[in-house]
């Protein structure tokens, strides 16, 4: 039987007769799962300066000059997996969520930061088609789908995690106590590139611009505190917090 195939004939796959190295082991995940020699450095750098090659691009089923937009999103869950475990093991992350002074019972958060923590990841996921419905429903000049209009979310939501990956590395490792207010920062941040993506692709003009941004953020901050909502529902349910969690706590 032979064996000197250079591809298999069953499957017509390329044959690979390098030994297993860890070199090699490197290059055969990072080829086959996130092709970070050819593709990531470009993705990350275009969705900066021209955003509408990469969606566009992907939509149109150009898809090899770019990483594709589920393994970005995968790269970028990692790294904020990764951000979560630090604080968890490492930091000291003391959050005051109490941010108007109103009193709230600390054990309240006790209860439910723990739980935000390890459901970060799948909120944030949840926050693609949220604002991925916002923004079909305002910014689609150009006609795409529901399906197709997922993934300006897919890049941009993975873009603003990736980017505030080594910031939020570098507020934990100097000042920890200022995390919550860095997030703070990040959020509006992270809407304002996301609608700079869509306007890159939509082209509007100055005043539909400013018409559409308004329906969107209205759209997606309807959409957020609907997800917040949805969350301590579920908490409610569970029983992991009551009514009396919610009572101010006198002075």
């Amino acid at each position: 039987m032979r064996t000197d195939f250079d591809f298999c004939p069953g499957c017509g796959a390329k044959v690979i007769r390098n030994r297993l190295t860890f070199k090699n082991l490197w290059y055969d995940i990072s080829e086959r799962y996130f092709d970070l020699d050819n593709t990531f450095f470009r993705t990350f750098i275009h969705l900066f300066t021209k955003p509408e090659q990469v969606v566009d691009g992907y939509v149109s089923g150009i898809r090899r000059r770019y990483l594709n937009p589920v393994s970005y999103l995968g790269i970028a869950l990692t790294l904020s997996g990764l951000t979560i475990f630090l604080m968890q093991k490492f930091f000291d992350v003391k959050m005051d969520l109490d941010v108007f002074n109103q009193g709230v019972n600390p054990e309240f958060y006790q209860k439910i930061m723990p739980i935000a923590m390890d459901f970060s990841s799948l909120v944030f996921v949840l926050l693609i088609p949220i604002f991925g419905l916002s923004g079909w429903l305002t910014f689609n000049k150009q006609g795409y789908l529901f399906s197709e209009y997922l993934v300006i979310f897919l890049y941009a939501l993975a873009q603003w995690s990736i980017v505030s990956f080594p910031i939020s590395l570098l507020i934990l490792f100097i000042s920890p106590q200022d995390y919550l207010m860095l997030s703070t920062i990040m959020l509006p941040l992270m809407i304002i590139y996301s609608i700079y993506v869509m306007q890159s692709i939509n082209k509007f003009s100055k005043t539909q611009f400013i018409l559409r941004m308004i329906l969107f953020l209205i759209l997606a901050v309807i959409g957020y505190f609907g997800l917040i909502i949805a969350f301590y529902i579920l908490l409610f349910a569970l029983g992991t917090i009551t009514i009396e969690d919610f009572r101010p706590v006198k002075n």
